[in-house]
């Protein structure tokens, strides 16, 4: 159980930073975007981790207040929930 959920956690924070970078980039192409609900369920459902540092990495979405307060917010509850459990 233990490696599985450390399984998901390790593929859902790749899928979040690649994300940002993604959203990043077709910004500047001025393409379709991928929804700042989608990135922070990314984060929400255990990609807090790869989220931020895929904000900070490609500078994106770092001007904005629900992205810049939210996700470290997020990861906090995160590792509360997890201390809880263990």
């Amino acid at each position: 159980m233990t490696q599985l959920v450390v399984t998901f956690l390790l593929v859902i924070n790749i899928v979040a930073f690649f994300a940002f970078g993604a959203d990043k980039w077709k910004a500047k192409k001025g393409k379709w975007r991928i929804p700042e609900s989608t990135l922070m369920l990314l984060a929400l459902v255990g990609g807090s981790i790869g989220a931020w540092c895929g904000m900070r990495v490609w500078h994106h979405k770092t001007m904005h207040a629900k992205f810049r307060y939210g996700l470290p917010a997020i990861f906090i509850a995160q590792v509360i929930i997890l201390f809880y459990f263990l």
